[in-house]
């Protein structure tokens, strides 16, 4: 558990750093160039390359040392932020932001790629839960992640803005490479014992088939990422509206305060699951909870209220982190160590891809449709009673229907065959211990302090 704990501060940092990065980059290419078809560009790709990626970094997870997979992780951020970092004092201001020309989108291509390979190490460290912690405890390190989680979330809504605004992109950039070049030092001190990965020559290194073939091995276990992608489709829209709604009701100087301020909640939601776990069956827990985001999104725009809106917002990044740690929970115990990997990022792929597609899909079907058709008479009309009056309330309408719709997919999965055999499956997975070998390839304890993942039982899992 100790050895966890310095895997997760250390992995913890990385994510504040390249969130940081990230989301400086964009406010600096709004401020400098009042571009949105850049922002909005950069934003779609950066989910869209999470997507097409996280098959490809869940194959090398489960192909080699998590620790090693860990390090190459970083040393590309740190390399790109480096490269980055002499682009920017290189390059004359003009040069650099010319969006037609090719060093402003090689520019922001690097850093794109500094800030998504820290994917591989987040899916690196939930294979690290399995390794490292009991099984028991399985739920509550995945709160201890979720806290970690808020409270990069929390600094990077506050402090990017702040930097780019008082100090600029170039100190930045300078800082972002700064605090990733320590913690890579600090994870070369590290040491963890792991099983050698198994070398299979016919495992392809993007090995769609076999995280597949591991999911489809788990009965109920390919229903329950159906539905966790159907749920981020709807929660993707909450996403996409919530700065538009936000900076409606608030100065733009405020909104980050505010949201950040509000996002506390996911921190304080991460440390109850880390206290408390999520109790005997995660996938009820989590279908109660995504019933109670719905109930949640659906009433915090009914109102053009401020309290209303963050209040709802805090209460909505609470219930996050326990309905992220269920399913990490769920597959941590019922697919094998050596799978975990590629599940992992099979999972991410569609999951990741439904944000772009929803802020793709939500954007102009809110500003040509929704929103005029709210401001006209009819609208007022047949909607103010439960709505109110304001400018936004084209945007809280889209609100209320999303939640419905997390209501109704939340209360039709627990009605489903493929959430009781989800149950069954996980409840009758006996969790077991991965053998373990030191880093330098010495035989470890056959447990000492790791758990591993649960074998299904599945005569059906034969995948590689």
């Amino acid at each position: 558990m100790r050895t966890f704990l310095h895997l997760l501060a250390n992995t913890a940092i990385a994510n504040l750093t390249t969130n940081f990065l990230w989301f400086a980059l964009v406010f600096w290419v709004y401020l400098e160039t009042r571009s949105i078809l850049a922002t909005g560009i950069l934003g779609g790709a950066y989910m869209l390359i999470i997507a097409l990626c996280s098959m490809y970094f869940g194959s090398l997870v489960d192909r080699f040392r998590k620790l090693s997979v860990m390090r190459l992780s970083a040393w590309i951020s740190l390399i790109a932020f480096a490269i980055a970092c002499a682009m920017y004092f290189l390059l004359t201001p003009d040069t650099l932001l010319q969006i037609s020309g090719p060093w402003f989108w090689a520019f922001a291509v690097i850093l794109l790629v500094g800030c998504v390979v820290e994917l591989l190490r987040n899916l690196a460290l939930s294979t690290t839960v399995t390794l490292l912690v009991e099984p028991e405890r399985h739920a509550n390190a995945n709160g201890l992640v979720g806290t970690v989680q808020g409270l990069a979330f929390i600094a990077t809504s506050v402090f990017s803005g702040l930097s780019v605004g008082q100090l600029g992109m170039g100190p930045t950039i300078v800082i972002a490479t700064v605090c990733t070049a320590l913690p890579l030092v600090h994870l070369h001190a590290i040491r963890v014992s792991e099983p050698e990965a198994v070398s299979d020559p016919e495992r392809r290194a993007v090995d769609f088939r076999g995280g597949f073939l591991a999911v489809l091995a788990v009965p109920g276990l390919l229903a329950l990422i159906v539905f966790t992608t159907f749920n981020n489709l709807t929660g993707g829209v909450f996403m996409a509206l919530l700065d538009p709604y936000g900076l409606t009701l608030f100065p733009v100087e405020i909104w980050g305060i505010v949201f950040g301020v509000a996002s506390t909640g996911f921190v304080i939601g991460g440390a109850v699951v880390a206290k408390w776990g999520l109790g005997r069956n995660p996938i009820r827990t989590m279908l109660f909870l995504v019933a109670a985001t719905g109930v949640i999104g659906a009433l915090f725009t009914v109102r053009e209220w401020g309290w209303i809106f963050v209040v709802g917002i805090w209460l909505f990044m609470i219930l996050m982190p326990a309905i992220e740690a269920a399913e990490q929970t769920v597959i941590q115990r019922v697919v094998p160590f050596e799978k975990q990997g590629r599940v992992f990022g099979f999972a991410m792929t569609f999951e990741a891809a439904t944000a772009p597609i929803t802020s793709f899909l939500i954007a102009p079907v809110a500003e040509f449709w929704v929103v005029p058709y709210m401001d006209s008479s009819a609208g007022e009309q047949r909607w103010g009673w439960l709505l109110g009056q304001g400018e936004a309330r084209g945007i809280a309408l889209i609100f209320l229907w999303a939640g419905v719709v997390s209501i109704l997919l939340a209360v039709g999965a627990s009605l489903t065959r493929s959430y009781r055999v989800m149950s069954r499956s996980y409840a009758t997975s006996a969790p077991s211990r991965p053998a373990r070998e030191s880093e330098d390839g010495g035989a470890g304890e056959g447990g000492g302090g790791a758990a591993g993942s649960a074998t299904p039982r599945s005569p059906g899992d034969r995948s590689p």
